[in-house]
């Protein structure tokens, strides 16, 4: 058995402050000759360049600096290097940025965020977890919101009920049930590519199945938070058990269990296999198929373009989401989503894998780069001009979602291609040649060749 500590009255003392002042003389205020001046240069040596970068390009050809040691911000003749310490690899994450091409021009809004700097709200025994992009960190999205949710074989995201959001799956699968206003449930089980959508205030539960799961919620509010979700745990704890027995007809004991506070994400016991043994139905019945809150997305095969693929859900089919319009794209390396604008929304996009790159043009000589990668959140405002092309070598997927009845979007180049050509060469002073050479259709994505 160790002594007793000896009482604090004889225990060493220990310094904690620091000693002496922590300001500088009034003597070093503005010049004097007599102060000593550090001559430490600031140049640099020669330094390494991307491919391309020392040329005067007004192409904006793509800088890659994977192979550089250590990136400068040099386009040509433009920029100069860096005299300190610097973030290299962020920097190699994000050459049009760094080094922008010379058709950005002005200022326009952030419009990207990475979920791997978002800030991992943690669940319960290692039943989960959950990350967010909203207006707190990415200011631009006003409109739209994004949550990134992981549920362990058998985790819960509790009973609970927000405002209105449309979900994808991005792997595994899960079982989601929910109520409407009338007492019809619903439950139906959905795996990676399927969507669900959940009207505002529609009391709800998700729990991932023997694989668990992984998914993706995209809000109708830029502010939405999932700290201001409303939770039947917190529902029973902040009421008083007087009114539990009231309220449900049961003696007070039956509420000596209750959990204390919210449980968010927690374990449970796995779900049956199945899902009929969890079919709870009263009086009103089940909600009818129109109604369904499940789409089943990855059964619908996309269309080819060239250079990849597309599919689209909006109300045309899946109605219960009557403001959700979305589009699946794959981009191919080398190819480009096509420059087009949405007329009717913001777009708020979800980078599924690859690497691209995006310019938006604001309109009043405003246009921006940037670069994006798997897990990032783009945000592009209603009829601003982008493209998304592939910059690697893997295929690009990318959500595009828009807050519509119908997903709609206008191609430049169809636009151009309709256009009496006179008055396409008046005003771009392009040739017969190349006016005969657009497409009438929208093609959605472009190859990435490009003819000669």
């Amino acid at each position: 058995m160790s002594a007793p500590a000896p009482p604090l009255s004889q225990a060493a003392t220990k310094t904690y402050a620091v000693s002496g002042d922590l300001r500088g003389p009034t003597s070093l205020r503005g010049y004097d000759p007599e102060l000593p001046f550090a001559t430490e240069s600031a140049n640099r040596a020669p330094v390494q360049l991307a491919p391309g970068q020392d040329e005067d390009d007004p192409e904006g050809r793509i800088l890659n600096f994977e192979n550089v040691t250590e990136p400068q911000p040099l386009r040509g003749t433009r920029g100069g290097t860096i005299a300190s310490n610097h973030d290299v690899e962020l920097e190699k994450l994000h050459p049009d940025s760094f080094a922008p091409p010379t058709t950005d021009h002005g200022a326009v809004k952030q419009a990207e965020w990475p979920l791997g700097l978002s800030h991992v709200k943690l669940g319960l025994e290692r039943a989960g977890w959950s990350r967010q992009q909203n207006i707190n960190v990415l200011p631009s999205a006003t409109e739209m919101a994004g949550v990134n949710m992981r549920l362990e074989a058998g985790g819960y995201r509790e009973l609970h009920c927000k405002s209105r959001h449309w979900a994808l799956m991005l792997n595994g699968s899960a079982r989601i049930q929910a109520m409407n206003v009338d007492g019809q449930t619903f439950i139906d089980d959905v795996t990676k590519g399927d969507v669900w959508f959940f009207p505002s205030g529609v009391p709800h539960s998700i729990q991932g199945l023997e694989n668990g799961t992984e998914f993706l919620l995209v809000f109708d509010d830029g502010e939405f938070s999932e700290d201001s979700t409303f939770l039947v745990s917190e529902t029973f704890a902040l009421n008083p058990k007087e009114v539990l027995t009231k309220n449900f007809q049961l003696p007070e004991r039956a509420f000596d269990d209750i959990p204390e506070g919210e449980l968010f994400i927690f374990p449970g016991t796995e779900a049956p296999e199945d899902i009929k043994k969890q079919n709870v139905t009263g009086p009103a019945g089940i909600i009818p198929n129109k109604e369904s809150y499940s789409y089943h997305w990855s059964l619908q095969k996309p269309i080819k373009a060239p250079g990849g693929t597309v599919k689209i859900l909006d109300s045309n089919t899946f109605p219960i989401a009557e403001n959700f319009a979305a589009a699946l794209v794959t981009i191919k390396p080398g190819a480009i989503r096509e420059i087009h604008w949405h007329p009717d929304s913001d777009e708020w996009s979800y980078f599924l894998s690859g690497t691209a790159r995006l310019t938006i043009y604001a309109a009043q000589g405003n246009s921006r780069t940037f670069d994006f990668r798997t897990g990032d959140v783009g945000y592009i405002p209603k009829s601003q001009t982008h493209y998304i092309e592939n910059t690697g070598t893997e295929d690009v997927i990318v959500l595009e979602v828009l807050q519509a009845k119908r997903f709609t979007d206008f191609s430049v180049g169809q636009w151009l291609a309709l256009t009496p050509p006179q008055v396409v060469q008046d005003t771009l002073h392009l040739s017969d040649e190349s006016i005969s050479q657009l497409s009438k259709d929208k093609p959605f994505i472009v190859d990435g060749p490009i003819p000669e």
